[in-house]
């Protein structure tokens, strides 16, 4: 299998940090769309012309809310919000009405920039991360009404992403100080607790933790790193969480050997298939190895991609839909779209 490239889009003017395919688009008819952010302050949004070529084409710009670079957007369950975070210490919440983008709530409180957007399975709730080393919990009520409920303290250094499970209400974080903690709400109190940290005493990173992904049914979870490895975790029993007991993580496999620069991004798509982008300028797959002998490696390289930008990459990620596109997001200013082909 190979990635073959689509397009390369141009229109950021400095390195785009990150990009987000809106969940509610691929199928149904619907076309594609995903958000693209850039250190140029700036965020894009791009749509696949499914009536002639299937390119992308930039549909609208948000240049007017934030005041530094764009570190992270993500969209909303339904598709219908995309949140956005800055270096500017802010977070924007815009809404798509009638194909104008407006921003109709603006997240203060972090001490200076923030890292990292994150919707939960439900749109209710947003989870948001910083160089101020905390991770603050977001509820999003009717009319975009927004209030903080949970300011996270459990990071001894800059928060690099928060990811929500994609089931349930237990929030993840990694960070500079080399950890993954895991935080779920005790009860009725709104009161968010660390319930579990990997870290080098349980096979986790020896360095800055990057990024996180998990697999369709929520069981597995990948993570990568600036010590150039992927590890990827399990848990055994994912109904017990929702009853309100917590499933520890294990550590199941590390990747090693396959990137030589920091690993910043990696993504697992539903089919499950696992995209990796890092500093090397290049993009990795894996898959699950079901012919692995016993105690042999639990993943193979499916592909790889050398020079797939022509500086780091930043963000990898595939797109909803029933044929899933790549997109992967550089400081070389450009997003490009690639397909896997055989």
């Amino acid at each position: 299998m190979e990635l073959k490239e689509i397009q390369t889009l141009e229109g950021h003017t400095d390195r785009v940090w990150s990009l987000d395919w809106n969940p509610a688009t691929g199928h149904s008819g619907i076309p594609l769309l995903f958000a693209s952010c850039s250190g140029d302050k700036t965020v894009r949004v791009w749509e696949q012309n499914t009536l002639s070529s299937n390119l992308f084409t930039c549909k609208a710009v948000l240049d007017e809310t934030h005041t530094r670079t764009v570190r992270s957007c993500a969209w909303s369950p339904s598709g219908k919000l995309l949140a956005t975070a800055s270096f500017d210490a802010t977070t924007a919440i815009w809404e798509n009405v009638g194909g104008d983008f407006e921003c109709v709530s603006t997240l203060e409180g972090h001490e200076n920039e923030v890292k990292c957007v994150c919707w939960n399975a439900s749109g209710n709730l947003l989870a948001t991360c910083s160089r101020d080393k905390s991770v603050w919990i977001w509820e999003v009520e009717q009319g975009n009404e927004v209030e903080c409920v949970s300011v996270l303290q459990g990071h001894t250094q800059d928060v690099k992403m928060v990811k929500w499970h994609p089931t349930m209400d237990v929030l993840f974080s990694c960070s500079y100080d080399n950890t993954v903690k895991v935080w779920a709400d005790e009860g009725e109190s709104d009161d968010w607790q660390c319930v579990q940290t990997l870290g080098e005493p349980n096979n986790g990173h020896t360095s800055t933790v990057w990024a996180i992904s998990f697999n369709a049914s929520g069981d597995k979870m990948v993570t990568c790193s600036d010590d150039l490895t992927l590890k990827v975790w399990e848990t055994a029993n994912i109904g017990i969480q929702s009853g309100g007991q917590f499933a520890p993580w294990r550590h199941l496999c590390t990747l090693t050997g396959y990137h030589d620069r920091t690993i910043f991004s990696v993504h697992w798509s539903r089919e499950g298939i696992l995209a990796s982008g890092a500093a090397d300028d290049a993009i990795r797959l894996f898959v699950d190895n079901n012919e692995s002998e016993v105690g042999g490696p639990l993943f193979k390289l499916l592909s790889k991609k050398e020079k797939a930008h022509g500086m780091d990459i930043n963000c990898v990620q595939w797109s909803p839909g029933e044929k899933p596109l790549l997109a992967s997001a550089s400081d070389d200013g450009t997003i490009k779209v690639w397909e896997l082909t055989s």
